[in-house]
């Protein structure tokens, strides 16, 4: 509205960080885990296209500008800091504008993954069995990036591809020794997507970590927004780390964290459920989450839009939209 704060800085770090983790899923979608940005060296334009996701201008799908004013829906005023579990549900309610990407975003609570609702939101988008019966949604797969010598129904039984953010928190006020090593092998999985947390009320990406220490990327660099040149060509030297990433000890890591994996097929997704299992074995590491094939009935629905605001349902809106000291549930030894 032209009055609202000119920097981000102070309030927007869990942003970047939110912007960074999607970005990279974007990357994992668009150009494959393989790709790496050179200076100089012309990219394709599905490069261009996921900058300009992010570029800082209020019509981009993933912009602070978007990302900010979607906050207000979960009670965050604009320029007031977020945590993991907030800057999750908000892009995954920006990710339903990105139809060229076309994901499928499923955030995990109660610290529990289950594989029945995401295979229900990954097929849903493809009821059709042909052409003839559903051109729109056709032309819809068409604009939304399928190579078009795919044949239709090859097309229509495609798994939607997956982000999938699971918030945790692994401690009270540091985070708990025992859920270190299950920490490091999430790093390890090839659907890795990294770790968006932080010290307390400073944000970082999580990406990797070596010994003891946690690799992350720094958002707490304030830049000018990047804006076309003349020839409508976008300058992205500043969207790329010009400098080695930073290291911190696990132990400093703060437990309220989100885990990001990405599943471009079912495939991907039945082998990730399988590492996930044969984590579950691994001597000393406990668990950060539970994997289940259907939702325990004791659970409730997930799904905010069939819960009314009355009394009984204050406790479970309340852990839908948490606060950042959130209402988690403390796995225990």
């Amino acid at each position: 509205g032209g009055t609202g704060p000119t920097s981000d800085t102070g309030w927007g770090c869990m942003l970047r960080c939110g912007q960074m983790i999607f970005a990279q899923a974007l990357v994992c979608r668009h150009l494959g885990r393989d790709w790496r940005w050179t200076k100089g060296k012309r990219q394709m334009d599905n490069y261009f296209n996921v900058l300009n996701a992010f570029i800082d201008k209020k019509d981009s799908y993933y912009s602070i500008h978007q990302i900010a004013q979607m906050g207000v829906g979960e009670g965050k005023s604009i320029g007031q800091w977020y945590g993991p579990n907030t800057v999750a549900q908000v892009l995954k309610k920006l990710a339903t504008f990105d139809t060229w990407s076309s994901l499928a975003v499923h955030i995990a609570m109660d610290n529990t993954v289950v594989m029945e609702e995401i295979r229900r939101l990954c097929q849903s988008n493809f009821p059709c069995a042909g052409a003839t019966a559903c051109p729109s949604v056709e032309a819809d797969l068409l604009y939304n990036g399928y190579p078009e010598e795919a044949g239709v129904r090859g097309r229509l039984s495609l798994w939607k591809p997956l982000v999938l953010l699971i918030p945790l928190r692994l401690g009270l006020t540091e985070i708990n020794e025992a859920y270190i090593e299950t920490l490091k092998h999430c790093f390890m999985m090839p659907q890795s997507l990294g770790v968006i947390g932080g010290k307390p009320n400073s944000a970082h990406y999580f990406i990797g970590y070596v010994g003891e220490e946690l690799i992350y990327l720094d958002p707490h660099t304030t830049q000018p927004a990047v804006e076309p040149n003349d020839s409508g060509c976008l300058p992205d030297e500043s969207f790329h780390c010009q400098h080695p990433p930073c290291r911190m000890s696990i132990a400093e890591l703060d437990p309220s964290i989100a885990v990001g994996f990405f599943c471009n097929t079912e495939e991907d997704f039945n082998d990730w459920c399988q590492q996930i299992k044969k984590l579950s074995l691994v001597r000393g590491a406990l668990p950060m989450f539970e994997l289940v094939e259907r939702q325990p009935s004791h659970f409730s629905n997930p799904d905010i839009l069939n819960l009314t605001p009355d009394s009984s349902d204050a406790d479970r809106l309340e852990r839908f939209f948490d606060s950042e000291d959130e209402d988690f549930e403390i796995l225990s030894l």
